[in-house]
């Protein structure tokens, strides 16, 4: 066994990732305390090919140097959006026709080892603060809503792992062959 070199791994440039089809997920942030994790975000957003993220509210932004470290240049990739509050992305991705499914542990949540999705729908998936998840506010707006099962003590993800997780199970499900 060996590692494959950067120059066997295919890679595309920004200019060929822009022209890509990208998948029908655009990803919401809704108030993310660290930049840390925005970034992270854009760096899992790429690798999926996902639409565009919308930042909201106090999550960072590029140049932001702690996102543009954790995301390793995906910023130039994906495209991205600010809105000043989480309720003014969600009423134009409505305006637009997407389902918009949040990321929260809620009485109506479904777990995610259940949710179905559909490569043809369009999806919004909005993910909380750090510490307080989606507020009620946003909850009133949401089309449904995942949990992701969790087995430990602390029933807590790192937001960016979140993404990552639920990026993971609409790809396998959405375009399961």
């Amino acid at each position: 066994m060996r590692k494959i070199l950067n120059e066997e791994l295919g890679r595309i440039s920004i200019d060929e990732f822009k022209q890509k089809e990208k998948l029908n997920v655009i990803i919401v942030l809704d108030n993310i305390r660290s930049a840390h994790n925005a970034g992270s975000v854009f760096r899992t957003a790429d690798a999926f090919a996902v639409k565009a993220i919308h930042c909201c509210g106090i999550t960072a932004v590029p140049p932001n140097r702690d996102l543009l470290k954790a995301s390793l240049g995906s910023q130039d990739s994906i495209e991205w959006k600010y809105f000043s509050t989480t309720l003014d992305s969600i009423s134009e991705l409505k305006k637009d026709d997407y389902k918009i499914i949040g990321i929260e542990q809620i009485n109506k949540s479904i777990s995610l080892t259940d949710f179905q999705f559909d490569k043809n729908e369009k999806i919004a998936l909005v993910f909380g603060n750090e510490v307080h998840g989606l507020s009620d506010e946003i909850l009133n707006e949401l089309d449904s809503a995942i949990e992701i099962p969790q087995f430990g003590t602390k029933h807590s993800f790192n937001i960016s792992v979140s993404v990552g997780i639920v990026l993971w199970d609409y790809f396998t499900k959405a375009y399961k062959t």
